[in-house]
């Protein structure tokens, strides 16, 4: 017999219809020589269902995009780091332009990391600090702005909720009212930062959110001057929160942080998007009882809690009984005593310094025309050095009260340890950190 590939296709089909013709027979004849089992009455022969062949192509396999390249722990040089970042940023989709637009020039600034390690909000003394918020010059400026811009001012109010005054407030902390947006190229600051090391993430942030910026339209290459940490314009925000958060104020179609509108306007959304709560004051001074329990220092509790202590405004303020409120003595028990509203937390959003804070809640008053602190600072008390805190640091870290690293700053972190290490040693476990109260911890 020849083989079926040999054959004719007339003779093929024949042949293929009798081995389907016997194949019902075959598979019963198998089915009798296995051991018996239940037989199951079938109605009708399962229909046959035929699949033509898909004319849709299919799929072509896509590839892969490639991975983003991890940045490098460290660089040898800045144009090192400028090559890494550059890379890695048009491999997320930016396009090699808008990269050099504002990487090419770039520079390294040594000082941008000295004021870095030795910001105003954390290094100088409380009352320093608010003194210079609330100068006779920047309170009269800001009532005079205030009155200029009151249109504007009410209107964001009443759309967003925030305090005309404290928007104006920051305006005057941020810029002098516009009259100091800064004049440093702000690439090579953020830049700066970025090859340091110590924000590098941060700072590699602000500079892909600052591509968007231009590819948007929103601000121009020329413009880029601003604070040596990255801000930009009236209220200095940074280009990740300005991408985030810039409104369009004075309705050109464009979101600049270089027009008063749009300025005051983003500000009033950040804060009211942050959480602001309407009628609510950022902070309440008040006295504290004799006996008063210094670990409830940081805690929050009900504006009900704090009074049945002996708690009130010394103003005699209403408080909302259920309104979540923190104790805070920034100079020690010596100085005033507040307590922090969720607003006061709020204006951190904006710098995340408690100082910075405080100097807002009261250059907001001073523009008002309300009056300041009632209780005086202790001014006869010293602040440290950055060397001085670092000695703190270490030491209290040795002793098993964790500042949470090492780097001069004095910070929240840092006050906390230094009050459980007073708590155990003698000392009002106030936090409030001095030549004379850290002595023995700093020499």
């Amino acid at each position: 017999m020849l083989p079926i590939n040999r054959l004719n296709t007339n003779t093929k089909l024949t042949l293929l219809k009798s081995v389907s013709a016997l194949a019902p027979a075959i598979i019963l004849a198998s089915c009798t020589s296995q051991t018996p089992v239940q037989q199951v009455p079938i109605s009708k022969p399962a229909p046959v269902i035929i699949i033509k062949p898909s004319t849709t192509p299919a799929p072509v396999p896509q590839p892969k995009p490639a991975p983003t390249p991890e940045p490098k722990s460290s660089y040898s040089s800045f144009s090192d780091w400028k090559s890494d970042f550059s890379a890695r940023a048009v491999s997320q989709g930016y396009s090699a332009y808008d990269v050099s637009r504002i990487l090419d020039a770039a520079q390294m600034n040594s000082q941008v990391i000295s004021l870095d390690s030795n910001q105003a909000e954390f290094a100088k003394m409380p009352w320093d600090y608010a003194d210079s918020a609330v100068s006779s010059g920047r309170v009269n400026s800001g009532q005079n702005k205030f009155e200029e811009q009151r249109s504007l001012l009410s209107r964001l109010e009443s759309q967003y909720g925030v305090n005309a005054e404290i928007i104006t407030a920051i305006w005057g902390m941020e810029s002098s009212y516009g009259a100091g947006t800064g004049n440093s190229y702000i690439p090579s600051s953020l830049a700066t930062l970025a090859y340091e090391g110590r924000r590098r993430d941060w700072a590699e942030d602000q500079l892909m959110a600052l591509i968007k910026l231009i590819q948007h339209g929103d601000i121009y290459p020329i413009q880029l001057n601003g604070s040596w940490a990255g801000g930009m314009g009236h209220t200095q925000f940074i280009p990740a929160t300005w991408l985030e958060f810039g409104v369009d104020g004075n309705g050109d179609g464009r979101r600049s942080p270089w027009e008063t509108a749009d300025a005051l306007s983003s500000t009033a959304n950040y804060l009211s998007k942050s959480g602001w709560i309407r009628g609510l004051s950022p902070f309440y001074e008040v006295s504290l009882p004799a006996n008063f329990d210094f670990s409830l220092l940081g805690q929050k509790m009900p504006a009900s809690s704090w009074r049945n202590i002996g708690i009130s405004p010394i103003d005699g303020a209403y408080l909302d009984a259920n309104t979540p409120l923190e104790m805070w003595l920034p100079a020690g028990k010596d100085g005033p005593a507040l307590l922090l509203s969720s607003n006061f937390d709020v204006i951190k959003v904006y710098n995340n310094s408690s100082n910075y804070a405080l100097g807002v809640s009261l250059l907001g008053r001073g523009i008002k025309g309300q009056p300041g602190l009632q209780k005086s600072w202790p001014r006869y008390e010293k602040a440290l050095t950055s060397f001085q805190v670092r000695n703190l640091q270490q030491r209290l870290t040795n002793a098993g009260f964790d500042t949470k690293g090492i780097d001069g700053i004095m910070g929240t972190n840092t006050r906390n340890a230094f009050a459980r290490w007073q708590a155990v040693n003698g000392q009002t476990p106030d936090g409030f950190v001095t030549l004379t109260s850290a002595s023995s911890l700093i020499w």
